[in-house]
């Protein structure tokens, strides 16, 4: 019978050196995905400081706009529509808002997966 080429010790180099590899492919995975979810954030935030802006403006001169026009006639109508209008709006974005924040972030979900099916193939 042929002695094994490199015994116990080879064996457990080899395995070491497959877990390093392993090891370090996830977390350059994690380490991708951190990053995505930071420019995905800076990005929301961007948007929706400039949509926030621009939306207030647009609605207040709207508002105002609206107020000038029946100052004769129904300027608290006016008023009030505006009032409700701003008001509902208030509304839409605190329930879109809440329901974004119960959502969760996707953040590590390839990582899990990835560390998932490792798990599966070292069962096996």
């Amino acid at each position: 019978m042929e002695p094994r080429s490199g015994g116990l010790a080879a064996s457990l180099r080899n395995f070491a050196a497959s877990a390093a590899g392993i090891a370090q492919t996830r977390l350059e995975l994690l380490s991708v995905e951190v990053q995505e979810e930071a420019l995905r954030i800076e990005s929301l935030l961007a948007y929706g400081a400039a949509a926030f802006l621009l939306i207030g403006f647009g609605t207040f001169f709207a508002a105002a706009f609206l107020t000038v026009v029946f100052w004769e006639t129904h300027r608290l109508a006016a008023l009030g529509i505006a009032t409700a209008v701003f008001l509902a709006g208030g509304v839409v974005c605190l329930i879109a808002m809440r329901s974004f924040a119960r959502r969760g972030s996707r953040l590590f979900a390839s990582s899990l997966a990835e560390l998932a099916r490792d798990r599966e193939t070292l069962g096996e």
